[in-house]
């Protein structure tokens, strides 16, 4: 069957690893303390603090402590779903306020313009949150980006490495899994999608190997019609 969707983690594929670890990370570090101290009331912030107290098992904690639990995990890059929100929260006012600027590579930028003009299905797969996902591409230094994209998959799918969160992600775009070519920078994941039936492409962009998997070094070597 010939590939009619194509699947794209994000950091360290269409996006530099450092934006994310030298930009994001640091952004959202700087800011919580004040953004959890202003907003701590909205039930929208409510709701993701109360997580965070279940989920460090900290039920007492007052926010000046919560503060200093998602701090904690921002340092240890833990993946809760919690700190995620909170953190694509505080991103969305530094994009608003345009402070910040999602990084996505040119080549990565007209690959995705192509592949949609062609009738391509264009789709998200992030450890970080849809949001997160959407604050990149929707405020990138190319422009917008989202009206590209047909969907968005974050962790709610699954874990990466794991191939049943890509049969669900296939399940949910409606295409067989050897339609959609998943493109990652980890050997893990495309293991994880290749034993879930999917086609896969590595980016390398320092050069080197994914395992036996495909790899090219830019987005303007990838041909999802040569799958």
């Amino acid at each position: 069957m010939p590939v009619k969707a194509v699947l794209t983690d994000i950091e360290g594929t269409t996006s530099a690893v450092s934006f994310v670890f030298d930009v994001l990370f640091p952004y959202a570090q700087a800011h919580l303390p004040a953004f959890v101290r202003e907003h701590s009331k909205e039930p929208a912030v409510a709701a993701q603090l109360d997580a965070v107290r279940s989920e460090s098992g900290e039920s007492g904690a007052d926010d000046e402590r919560v503060i200093g639990i998602l701090l904690e995990w921002i340092k240890a890059d833990r993946k809760a779903r919690s700190l995620k929100a909170l953190q694509g929260m505080v991103w969305a006012e530094g994009y608003r306020a345009g402070q910040l600027k999602g990084h996505v590579y040119p080549d990565a930028v007209s690959a995705l313009r192509r592949w949609h003009e062609q009738g391509y299905g264009l789709y998200v797969y992030s450890s970080g949150s849809i949001q997160a996902q959407k604050l990149i591409f929707g405020c990138a230094e190319a422009g917008d980006l989202t009206p590209l994209f047909s969907g968005y998959f974050d962790t709610g799918s699954g874990h990466k490495r794991e191939s049943e969160s890509y049969i669900r992600i296939a399940d949910s775009i409606g295409l067989d899994a050897e339609q959609i070519l998943f493109l990652s920078d980890v050997v893990e994941e495309l293991d994880a999608a290749q034993q879930a039936g999917m086609q896969t492409c590595g980016l390398v962009r320092d050069g080197g190997t994914l395992g036996r998997h495909q790899v090219v070094q830019s987005f303007d070597a990838i041909d999802p019609a040569s799958y």
